[in-house]
């Protein structure tokens, strides 16, 4: 199962880094932070750059809820496992599905690419690539789109790169 954890936005890595080392192997499978590639511009060129997806979360794979749990209070500057009330709820088969479907196992959300035909996105490829329903902006000076998406039962938001080639 993959559960996702609320930590203060800054600390992503340092804490997966502590959850690795201090979660027994039995315990925790996995833990990742989901990476976009991004354009950003200076120095006069466009570079590729990573961004952290979502920020302040951590996800983590797990076969068993209550040991993940119990461990994961050896981790410092931890604010909580995500889920409704006092219960812990997994990442929902969609959401899982999604996030490999979007940034594969390396979890890097690459650059999309698309064009823009009659105020309609048209994404011809990359991830974006039939999600084209979660853009609510695009802001094509810094080639980015603005992502809305429900996700850990709350509405996230979030940015990925997009380079839109063709404006007609």
């Amino acid at each position: 199962m993959w559960y996702v954890v609320q930590v203060r936005t800054g600390t992503e890595e340092d804490i997966q880094k502590q959850c690795e080392k201090l979660i027994s192997k039995e315990t925790l499978e996995r833990s990742f932070i989901p990476y976009c590639e991004q354009m950003k511009r200076y120095h006069g060129k466009w570079h590729k750059e990573t961004k952290i997806l979502f920020p302040g979360y951590i996800f983590l794979v797990s076969p068993d809820k209550e040991k993940l749990f119990f461990q994961l209070k050896k981790v410092m500057g931890l604010t909580k496992l995500i889920g409704t009330g006092d219960e812990v709820v997994p990442l929902t088969e969609e959401e899982v599905h999604f996030l490999l479907e979007f940034g594969k196992d390396e979890q890097i959300v690459e650059m999309s690419e698309g064009i823009i035909e009659n105020e309609q996105v048209i994404i011809t490829r990359g991830p974006l690539k039939g999600h084209e329903g979660l853009i609510k902006k695009i802001d094509r000076h810094k080639r980015k789109a603005y992502l809305e998406m429900e996700m850990f039962g709350r509405k996230l938001e979030t940015q990925v790169g997009l380079e839109v080639v063709v404006k007609r």
